[in-house]
This record gives structure tokens, sequence and C-alpha cells, in this order.
């Protein structure tokens, strides 16, 4: 999977950025259509000049002179205000392209981490920004001239052949100058992406654990290795630019050589008596226009590298990430869970961690999973929520499976608290209506008041209103998880599943814990609780027990309990070396996974 989604290689037809480039196609017949009105008037200095040296100044003619200079001034203006619709034009053409595709990178930048775990799933909105982006710039103006420089060319022909050969060579030289800067500049972009993203990806693992590297004094030591990366980031682009800097400086010299060129091979023509002075000038400004395109393109190299080899990341992901189906709206679920031979492994991977998991819960079940740290928990609960996609094997809600639903239409029927909380800019409220602009007031308050949290919303700062900023930002870690439950429970859905929902919560959030599962299987909804500490499991009636992503055991609470918690001898008590103080070691590690 990773591969697939490559920089460069190439998988199926890039069909959907192509489609929103055609969608595109009237503003650019007009583009088109401007550039040569553009090109037109871009001959208005060279045969101006012409006129000047070969008709105003051997008459000596001040009328001719102003009325030249009145049109001139004319053209001049039209072509400037051409130019600005050109550009007005192609800044559109990228953001319609950006209108048709941005609904389709989110779904991207939202599957990635679902698929695969090699690649920064915030990358197809940066793709999507240097698209757009290049659209928007000079570059594409260089497309739409180039087709125009045969066009001058004959021109210069026109004037004498050796002023045409001599722009001709010219414009061959400034081809082989970006043919180099295509060859040499490819491997240093790709070069600075890969590098780029790998110092993006630990700059967001130490803003995340920056406690973790002050506390411990580890930010000196970690610090070494983004210095590495960013060294090497930083040469890279160094030698990019460089390349860039010194094949469009060439360019320029090689123009400004041609320039002279034609000048000279003009005078001795006009020496030689086979042209007029004026063909000196206007071909010099002539064969300089024909040539703009040509270093114009050089110039914008790195930019159309970037933006083709973005096009081509986003072409590769969009095709991996088909655009989802509207299957047939389903009744809701009321009745129960099933699942079937569920074997589970992570994004990318075929490496089971849960294997042939099957159980079933009926409406007003509530189940606790228990089991050891890495036995598969975690991992059969996102397969249940349609998180991860199973290797084999069903999930069945009233004997459906769960992919007949779409993921917005089975959302509705899902409550889930995962064990990282995260909430999300916005306010409380929002938070809990997971965003959803139809939610009343009554919707939320009841959904807050189910998890036991109204009373402590209402004490906030702002209440309801109160903004939590990123990932609840001014909120406590029990504050942010006691929201969670009561965004997990908004529009009491069927199916509850809660990982581990009491780690941060204190004596008054697990009384509401107990209560709110409690409540969900009053109703007639199934509850899953994974659970560490068995306060979880007080509002259970049922426990699944998992070791080594196998379930060992699944039936009533009580019994399966009975059995884990069974008691063992105890072990000797050991002596502290305080006066007076003792310390008993647990005798039963199997209770503490409970």
């Amino acid at each position: 999977m990773t591969e697939a989604f490559g920089t460069t290689r190439r998988l199926g037809p890039e069909r959907e950025l192509f489609k929103a480039i055609a969608a595109c196609r009237g503003a650019f017949v007009g583009i088109a259509i401007l550039s040569l009105v553009l090109n037109v008037l871009f001959l208005t200095g060279s045969f101006y000049m012409l006129e000047v040296y070969d008709r105003v100044l051997p008459s000596g003619s001040v009328p001719t002179l102003v009325g030249l200079a009145i049109i001139v001034a004319a053209l001049y203006l039209f072509q400037g205000v051409i130019d600005i619709i050109r550009g007005r034009l192609l800044a559109r053409v990228g953001t319609a392209v950006d209108a048709q595709i941005n609904e389709r990178t989110l779904h991207a930048i939202t599957r990635l981490p679902l698929l695969t775990s090699g690649i920064d799933s915030t990358q197809p909105a940066r793709d999507l920004d240097t698209i757009r982006g290049f659209l928007a710039s000079p570059g594409p103006t260089a497309v739409f001239d180039l087709p125009w420089i045969p066009f001058y060319l004959v021109i210069c022909f026109a004037f004498h052949p050796a002023i045409g050969w001599a722009a001709t060579i010219g414009g061959l030289v400034l081809v082989a100058i970006a043919l180099c800067t295509e060859i040499f500049s490819r491997k240093l972009v790709e070069s600075t992406y890969v590098l780029g993203r790998q110092r993006n990806s630990l700059s967001e693992t130490f803003r995340r654990n920056a406690e973790v590297l002050r506390a411990m004094g580890m930010e000196a030591r970690l610090g070494q290795t983004w210095t590495g990366i960013n060294d090497q980031l930083a040469t890279a682009q160094q030698k990019s630019a460089d390349l860039t800097a010194g094949l469009g400086a060439i360019s320029k010299v090689t123009r400004m050589m041609l320039q002279s060129a034609v000048l000279t091979v003009g005078a001795y023509l006009v020496i030689n008596g086979q042209a007029t002075g004026g063909i000196i000038i206007a071909s010099s400004i002539l064969s300089a226009r024909a040539l703009a395109p040509i270093e114009l393109a050089i110039g914008q190299w790195r930019s159309f590298i970037s933006a083709r080899t973005s096009w081509q990341r986003l072409s590769n992901i969009l095709s991996h990430i088909p655009v989802p189906a509207e299957p047939l709206d389903l009744p809701a679920p009321t009745r129960q869970l099933s699942v079937e031979n569920l074997t589970v492994a992570p994004p990318a991977s075929r490496m089971p961690i849960v294997r042939d998991a099957s159980f079933r819960a009926r409406a007003g079940d509530g189940i606790g999973i228990i089991g050891q740290s890495a036995s598969g928990k975690s991992s059969l609960v996102r397969a249940i929520v349609g998180a991860w996609t199973p290797l084999n094997g069903a999930i069945r809600l009233d004997g459906a499976s769960i992919d007949q639903w779409s993921p917005d239409r089975l959302g509705v029927h899902i409550g889930y608290l995962p064990q990282e909380l995260q909430l999300f800019p916005g306010t409380v409220a929002q938070n809990i209506a997971r965003f959803d602009a139809s939610a009343t007031s009554d919707e939320i308050i009841e959904a807050a008041t189910a998890a036991g949290v109204h009373e402590m919303i209402v004490r906030l700062p702002d209440g309801y209103e109160t903004t939590t900023g990123e990932n609840g930002l001014g909120l406590s870690v029990g504050q942010r998880q006691r929201i969670g439950l009561a965004r997990a429970l908004f529009r009491k859905p069927f199916l509850v599943i809660l990982d581990e929902p009491n780690s941060n919560l204190d004596a008054e959030g697990e009384a509401a814990l107990t209560n709110a599962l409690a409540g969900v299987r009053l109703r007639g909804g199934i509850v899953i609780v994974v659970a560490h500490r068995p306060s979880a499991l007080v509002a259970m009636n049922l426990v699944l027990m998992m070791a080594n992503g196998r379930i060992q055991a699944f039936g009533d609470k009580d019994d399966i309990l009975g059995r884990v918690l069974s008691p063992v001898p105890a072990a000797p008590a050991v002596a502290d070396e305080r006066p007076g103080a003792q310390q008993q070691i647990r005798q039963n590690p199997q209770a503490e996974s409970a």
C-alpha cells in the first residue's frame, strides 16, 4: 500500500483531476484567445521602432511621430488590460479546480490513516494547494505563449534569413537549458519532499510530547535527530535553489547575448545594404519576445515540477480511495449485534491482531472486554465501529453487514469514545452535537445529562459555548473524557462503544459513567466497554475475555470474573524500611488487567 501512494509511480488513470481541469475548458479557450490577442499586441514595440527608424526619422515628420505614439499608447493599455484579465482567469481556474477536488481531498485525509500508516494524511491538502497555486501563477502563461514562438521566428525570417537563424539557434540553446533543468531538478524536488515529510512528522511528535521532552531532559538529545534531518532538508533546498538560480541566470545571459547577436547581424546587414536601420531594433525586440516564454518556463520550472509531483501523488491517492457509493438507507438497528469470525489487522498490514472473533449481543446487553495489554481489545472495537476494515469475517447490525451503510448513516447509530480522545476546535455544544448544525439545544442537553456532565458544563466560564480549542485545550483530561462520553451518547445511538472510558475519571466521573451505561442498556441499546479497571464493568451483564488476539471466554459477567479473579495464595508481606510501615503485593495480576 505504501508504494501505491508513492510520489511518482502512476497507478490508474488520473480521471478525477483531469475531469476537474476539463470542466474549466471554457476558461482555457478564453485564455487561449486572449493569448492570441496578446501575442499579436506584443508586436507593437517592434513595429513602432521599425516605423520610427524607417519613416519618422528620415521624413522628420512630428505629426507622424505623435500619431504613432498615441496609437502605441492605446495598444499598450489594451495589452495591459488583456494581460490582467488572463491572469485573473488563471487564478479562477485554480479556485475552480480546488472547489471540485477539495471534498475528495478531505475524504482522502480522513481515510488515509485508516488505510495506511506510512503516509502523512495531511499531504493531499498540501498537494491540492500546490496545484491551485501553480495554476494561478505565471507558469501556465508560458504554456499558452510557447506555441507562438514559430510565429515570431517567421517574422524574423521575413526581416532576413540570417536574423531568423540567429533567433532559432538562441531558442534551441534555451530549450537545451530547459531540458537540463528538468533532468537535474527532478530528484532534488523529490528528495526535498521526502525530507520535509520526515521533519514535519518528527516536529509533530515533539509537539505532542513537549511535556515529556522537557521533564525528562530529552529535548537536546532528540533535537539532534531533528537537526540532522533539517540540515539535510536545508541542503537539498539550497541545491535546488542554486540549480534553478544558475540555470535561470544562464537563460537570461543567453537571451541578452542573443539580442546582441541579432543587433550585430542586423548592423552587418545594414552595412551591406541588405536591411534598414529599423530592422536592427525591431528584430532585436522581436527575437527577445520570441524566446521570453522559454525563459519564463525555465524560471518557473521548480514550481512546475512541484505541481507535477503533487498532481501525480494526489492522483495516485485518489485512485486508491474511490468515491464512496451511497447505499440504500437501511432501517435503524434495534435488535442485535453479531460479530462473525472476525480477523483484524492494522491499516496497510496483513499481520492479524484479532483472529476468528465471534460473539453476539442483544438489545439491552452490556459487554465488558477485558484482557492484558496488547491482547487485541482496542483493535476489535475499532473494527466493530468501522474504523478498521477486517481481513475476514463480518460485523452485523440486525443481520446487515455494517458496510451496507454509508459512514455518515452508520455514524448516527454508533457512539464511540476512543482510547485517545480528541475534541475538535469549536464549542462544547458543537463537540457534543458532533458538529451537526441541525442539532437542537434539547438534544445537546439530553446527551450531556445522560453522560452526567451537564452540571460540570454549566460551571464552565461560558457554559455550553465554552471554546474547547485544539484537542480540548483549556479543559482537563477528565473533563474532555466526560464531554467525549456525551458526544458518544448524542441522539441515543443503538451501539455505544467505549475504550477505557474511566482511565482519567475521578469517583464522581466513574459514578456518572456507570449511570450513563446503565441508561443505554435500559433504553434498549448495546454497550461495549474496554476496561482495565473493574469499576467500569459495574453496569455490564456480559464479559468477553481476550488473550493473544483471540476470545478466551464470553458469557455472564459474574461467571467470567469469578474465574478470572479467583483467589490465589497470598504473597508474603514485604516490610518497608521505614519504621512501622508494611507493603503488600497484589496476589493476582489478571485482576489488574480486568
